[in-house]
């Protein structure tokens, strides 16, 4: 007995180092846990700034529709009345002179390139919305099971305490009855060995109890090691008879595929534009300023002047065809990748409805079992007290009891995570 006893402390010892020193548990509700995770969340703060970076594409893209503005300030120094020998300068005749002046360039038409690349724009930041969209979703569905898993370490310790102090009572009794000689030391030997499972399985409990709350600290964004006080869900209603109203639902909600959409539709507008590199773009062109020193008679110290230039592709080695056929190419591809998802999506919503639907009907069965592992503990204990039966039948009703009562605060936990998982495929997990 005072081995056990020892051994007892120990174990409690040795998990104490390893927790450290005790703190003050955090109450924490699923829904707080979920805002958490969407405000400090790293994963979802990096999506929404693609989101706004996405945005910005389409003041890029919407430029051309504005005049480009410039100034310009000009010295220059040559030999006088020379004329140009080589270079890229345009002057015919070089002087000296100094000049400052604005430059104007406008957009007229380029047969329709600016809207289609403005279009598909604002279809990719459309699809960097959905996708942040689609983040704030993974994240809560992994709130949501981190949150269950704790929910279940947590009552499956509870369980293991009680088992732990309902098995040294009978530890005690049985050792006391052997000291009186009357039960065999045998029995005392086999309550031990109970006794002594009953402690690993608390053991065991307090370790995922650990590792759970290191994936609920994960979820929600927080680098801290908190502890936090769980508060119980109620449990969710019955999933629906019908698993392909959900996959109509979930084709028409699913925020990965809305952006797979917007991407195809942006991958279409982006070929039009390219198709519109081979038709004629106009712009006007206009320079004005002042020369107030300049080393030529008979010039005017203002100029100013304005054209029209209408640029007519003609032949630059198949380029814009090429360009024109890898954008083709690629709303081709983006055409097959939301096809692909959506078959993806169905199958996960088929496989999450029925994974739902087979832990919903695990929870009757796991509280029948319970009940009858219950009543099966009784009638040992009152046979065993009767000697009747064996010790080894009492410790094997223990053992059932206990295995029923874990399935059946598992199957609890587990339908709440299957519930979530299938809200999350059919994108209601808000």
């Amino acid at each position: 007995m005072h081995r056990i006893v020892s051994s007892t402390i120990l174990a409690a010892a040795c998990l104490a180092a390893v927790s450290g020193p005790a703190r003050a548990a955090v109450k924490l509700t699923l829904q707080q846990a979920e805002q958490l995770a969407l405000k400090n969340h790293p994963q979802v703060l990096a999506a929404q700034q693609e989101a706004s970076a996405m945005g910005r594409q389409i003041v890029e893209a919407r430029a051309p529709y504005y005049p480009l503005l410039a100034g310009d300030v000009t010295g220059s120094g040559a030999n006088h009345d020379a004329r140009l020998g080589a270079g890229f300068l345009t002057d015919s005749r070089l002087f000296n002179r100094f000049g400052q002046g604005i430059n104007v360039q406008q957009l007229i038409t380029d047969s329709g390139r600016t809207p289609n690349l403005i279009a598909s724009a604002k279809y990719r930041a459309g699809a960097a919305q959905q996708n942040y969209q689609a983040t704030r979703y993974d994240v809560l569905l992994r709130v949501n099971q981190a949150y269950f898993d704790a929910l279940r370490a947590q009552a499956t310790i509870k369980v293991a305490n009680e088992t732990v102090a309902a098995r040294q009572l009978i530890v005690d009794q049985v050792t006391a009855l052997a000291n009186n000689k009357l039960r065999s030391q045998l029995d005392v030997t086999f309550v031990d060995v109970s006794l002594s499972q009953a402690k690993l399985l608390l053991i065991q409990a307090q370790d995922q109890e650990q590792e759970a709350f290191a994936q609920l600290t994960r979820a929600i964004g927080d680098e801290r090691n908190t502890a936090y006080q769980l508060t119980d869900e109620p449990l969710p209603p019955s999933p629906q008879p019908d698993a392909e109203q959900l996959v109509t639902q979930a084709l028409a909600t699913r925020p990965e595929l809305a952006s797979l959409r917007m991407e195809r539709d942006a991958a279409y507008r982006f070929e039009r534009a390219e198709r519109d590199l081979s038709y004629p773009s106009v712009s006007l062109v206009a320079a004005g300023g002042f020369i107030p020193y300049i080393n030529q008679t008979g010039l005017p110290s203002e100029y100013g002047g304005a054209a029209v230039n209408v640029h007519i592709p003609v032949f630059n080695g198949h380029l814009f065809t090429a360009r024109r056929e890898e954008a083709y190419d690629r709303a081709l591809e983006a055409d097959q990748r939301v096809r692909d998802e959506e078959q993806v999506i169905a199958r996960d919503v088929r496989t999450a409805w029925a994974g739902a639907a087979m832990a919903y009907q695990r929870l009757d069965v796991t509280a029948q079992l319970l009940r009858q592992a219950t009543l099966s503990l009784s009638l040992a204990q009152g046979r065993y007290d009767l000697g009747l039966s064996s010790i080894v039948e009492l410790t094997q009703a223990q053992l059932n009891l206990t295995q029923a009562e874990i399935q059946n605060l598992s199957a609890k936990y587990d339908y709440q995570n299957q519930y979530a998982a299938l809200q999350y495929t059919v994108g209601a997990l808000r």
